[in-house]
């Protein structure tokens, strides 16, 4: 009685929604429980006018049971494969929220159905899976797009018109991007999350992968998508009794003809950061977290703008908005989100891991690598 109580719940929200909206929320299914974003994202379905949770996909039960017990979710909502989810309803895109490793396997599934993708950052775990992503997705004519918790930050949004489109600060000369905290276990990461996020095939690496994805994506998008033509990287373990098997330490030099980018991607923060710096001819642009931003122009002062959310009504809400949106061919995926500039960060992060390794700078060839 309790879980007819809750469908019939839903079932009237679901219908007061579409009925405010004038057209039905796009039904998304969760693929893979084992990265721990998916404790953010889960919420972000309750209630929603653009989208509604229809289905999740998780092979291992326990941790299946685990998610239906913290969210109270009914048991019909689970499934062991994406067969028996589309056996019993629609399904217009998919959120994955396995390991990087399988990303391929997630788009390489559900290009054939027509489904649209979006996979949490980064895209691949290296070029092969980023261009069998790529191909896959041109091949069954869907989206894929890369979620990056600062593609929804005000900050991130605003500098970019600053410093892009209204060329606040000159011509950019030098980037810098800081991501990291103070490491995956020590924050409280899940053992589910740790045992992949730790495992340098599963993940491409620690926290070069999951920290530098950040910077090289920010600075691709700051740059027009230009690729850099040399990188250079130097990793570090620091924690080897804590990180026995990838490095939890690493910074990134990107070259271009005019400008510098430096990604410093960490597990050794004294605290969780996820900021910029946007160095012109004429001034410079500092994002120092979600909604703040810096500007200082020569011979003039620093200035501070507290920056407002974007409205609910706004693809650029969160990334359930923005995947409905792109589901509904409303919006089409670019910047941060896009395949197209996570292509150019998969090379990055290919680059410097081979830089890291042989200790030597990696000269990019003029076009990409098909």
């Amino acid at each position: 009685m309790t879980k007819f109580i809750t469908f019939c719940s839903l079932f009237l929200s679901i219908t007061a929604v579409w009925s405010q909206e004038g057209k039905p929320p796009v039904n998304v299914a969760i693929i893979g429980l084992v990265h721990d974003h998916a404790y953010g994202f889960i919420p972000l379905t309750r209630d929603r006018a653009e989208a509604q949770l229809v289905g999740i996909v998780e092979l291992d039960q326990a941790l299946a049971a685990s998610y239906a017990k913290r969210f109270h979710l009914p048991s019909e909502l689970f499934f062991t494969n994406l067969e028996s989810l589309l056996a019993k309803t629609n399904v217009n895109a998919v959120a994955t929220f396995t390991s990087t490793f399988d990303h391929r396997r997630v788009v390489e599934m559900c290009a054939p159905l027509h489904i649209d993708v979006m996979m949490e950052k980064p895209l691949a775990v290296n070029m092969r899976d980023a261009r069998a992503i790529q191909a896959a997705a041109k091949s069954g004519g869907i989206q894929v797009i890369v979620n990056f918790e600062t593609t929804w930050y005000p900050a991130s949004q605003t500098a970019y018109k600053w410093a892009v489109e209204d060329h606040a600060v000159g011509d950019l000369r030098k980037i810098v991007a800081h991501d990291g905290h103070s490491g995956p276990r020590e924050i409280g990461c899940s053992e589910t999350f740790l045992k992949w996020l730790t495992d340098p095939v599963l993940n491409g690496g620690g926290a070069l992968p999951d920290f530098g994805c950040y910077g090289a994506d920010l600075i691709t998008w700051l740059m027009g998508g230009q690729r850099p033509t040399s990188v250079f990287a130097v990793t570090q373990q620091i924690k080897p009794d804590v990180y026995p098997k990838v490095e939890d330490e690493a910074t990134v030099v990107l070259t271009y003809p005019k400008a510098q980018g430096i990604i410093q991607g960490s597990w050794n923060w004294p605290f969780s950061r996820k900021d910029l710096e946007i160095y012109g001819t004429t001034g410079y642009i500092l994002a120092p977290g979600r909604s703040m931003l810096r500007m200082r122009k020569a011979k003039g002062k620093e200035t501070e703008q507290e920056l407002p959310e974007p409205p609910a009504s706004s693809p650029m809400r969160d990334q359930l908005s923005y995947l409905a949106s792109v589901v509904r061919r409303e919006t089409q995926p670019s910047g941060l989100s896009s395949l197209e500039i996570n292509i150019t960060v998969t090379e990055i992060l290919d680059a410097a891991r081979e830089s890291a390794r042989t200790g030597r700078r990696i000269d990019l060839p003029t076009a990409p690598a098909e």
